[in-house]
């Protein structure tokens, strides 16, 4: 793809990042604890039958710049222990609704830094959840693990727990790019650290990576994608840097630095997407890439990729999310539940209710029409109308109806050869899945963009 202003200043728009339908932004505090009970009752008899599990642990022993986590500096051994508390507590209430004979497919454990508690903690979680729920054969239990604090022992802890996937946060390789977002390098050689994960025969692991960080250049992230190709993940995750200040304060730290413009930015996703592809791996959705073996490459082959807010996944291994933790978003097939983001006030709700809900949301029955449309752009690139249909046992035309669909909407990413119409059937291109997400909003009929609500799509 050639790589202009023209294109940045027709597709690069600010949107949604559909991790969920309708977005967050929705949510209301309206929704209280009573209708979640209500939502985690009828969640039994909803597809799918399996359960995913998230677990959100918010401490950093140091607060990166650009994050947009909900994270908080390390507190005292006695917070964390009452933080874990809490949530033995919540799985507790939450395990009390829940019907015993569905399989656990998924275990993710996110933050934050899961790796920077006591691993004695983590295996209290662990035992906690085995004690109401059986796992599946092929179930994912998978960790978000920052090198700067991961002891090589560890990775042995974790995987005797069952944990079978890890994400490494490397973000960059600079030294320089790591300075000026606050965050500490690997402690040990990742060559290392890679070899002991494959000693002890994790499912595989994954690099994530970011674009778009200060003082990163395109030929710093040309090194970035070099390093990762020559490390060999099973996963590489290239993500957008969205600067977002007026949401996270943090962030105004990096405007003393030079920050890549936009046409920078797209030169270095399409720099990595050709590299990557290149070199053996897959392109998943807008910015996963993934060997052609892997679980996401084969899903993405048979179209049953899916996508929620911890990431790609398979149908297979995903199931309604059930999530604990300060800030952490419970992901049901007809509701949506936040918990609160406040440490300190999350730990007063579970202590006094077993429950934290600060807002949330019912999808009505069209909704959940649209967030099945949209999944199959976002994450297969391929939309056809007559097999949804028959899935949601709706018409075709009541889709269209539903999504407002009109092709002539998308009259301008056909001529840029971004999609493909062939009756019912939508087919986006390797080069449409870069600007997906503005592809997807077609699709969106709620969709109205107010000033610094979302970041831009690239």
């Amino acid at each position: 793809m050639e790589i202009s202003a023209q294109f940045l200043d027709k597709y690069n728009k600010p949107g949604p990042r559909y991790t969920s339908y309708p977005p967050a932004t929705s949510f209301s505090k309206e929704f209280t604890k009573e209708h979640y009970i209500q939502a985690l009752v009828r969640s039994n008899k909803e597809k799918p039958e399996d359960i995913s599990i998230y677990i959100h642990i918010p401490f950093c022993p140091q607060r990166c710049y650009f994050c947009g986590c909900n994270t908080t500096a390390f507190e005292s051994d006695e917070v964390v222990r009452k933080y874990i508390d809490c949530i033995l507590k919540e799985i507790d209430t939450v395990a009390g609704h829940l019907d015993k004979n569905r399989k656990v497919t998924q275990i993710h454990w996110g933050g934050g830094t899961p790796n920077s508690i006591s691993f004695d903690l983590i295996r209290e979680v662990i035992e906690k959840i085995k004690s109401y729920f059986t796992l599946s054969s092929n179930c994912e239990v998978a960790i978000e693990c920052n090198p700067a604090y991961l002891e090589m022992e560890d990775i042995d802890n974790l995987a005797k727990m069952g944990f079978n996937r890890m994400s490494l946060g490397i973000q960059d390789f600079s030294d320089k790019v790591l300075n000026a977002i606050n965050r500490k390098p690997s402690k040990y050689p990742i060559e290392l650290v890679i070899e002991r994960i494959k000693l002890n025969k994790f499912k595989g692991f994954n690099i994530d990576l970011v674009y778009g960080l200060p003082l990163q250049t395109v030929e710093d992230f040309k090194n970035n994608i070099e390093k990762a190709i020559k490390l060999s993940p099973d996963r590489i995750v290239t993500f957008s840097y969205a600067h977002v200040p007026w949401f996270n304060d943090l962030q105004k730290n990096l405007e003393k630095h030079r920050m890549p413009n936009p046409e920078e930015k797209l030169t270095m996703l399409v720099m990595a997407l050709n590299m990557l592809t290149q070199n053996g791996y897959e392109a998943i959705g807008m910015d996963h890439f993934a060997k052609p073996d892997d679980d996401l490459s084969v899903a993405k082959k048979e179209r049953i990729l899916h996508r929620n807010f911890q990431g790609y996944c398979t149908r297979e291994t995903t199931g309604q999310v059930y999530a604990f933790g300060a800030s952490s978003i419970t992901q049901l097939w007809s509701t949506y539940s936040q918990n609160v983001k406040g440490l300190n006030e999350y730990i007063a709700n579970i202590e006094r209710d077993g429950l934290a809900v600060e807002r949330g949301y019912t999808v009505t029955n069209e909704e959940t029409i649209v967030r099945e449309v949209i999944n199959e752009i976002m994450c297969n690139g391929y939309l056809d109308f007559t097999n949804l249909a028959k899935r949601m046992n709706v018409s075709v035309n009541e889709i269209k109806k539903i999504t407002n669909y009109d092709s002539s909407k998308l009259s301008d990413f056909i001529d840029d050869g971004l999609v493909e119409i062939n009756n019912d059937v939508i087919q986006v291109s390797a080069d449409g899945m870069m600007v997906v997400r503005t592809i997807a909003m077609i699709f969106d009929p709620s969709l109205v963009i107010q000033n610094s609500q979302f970041s831009k799509t690239v």
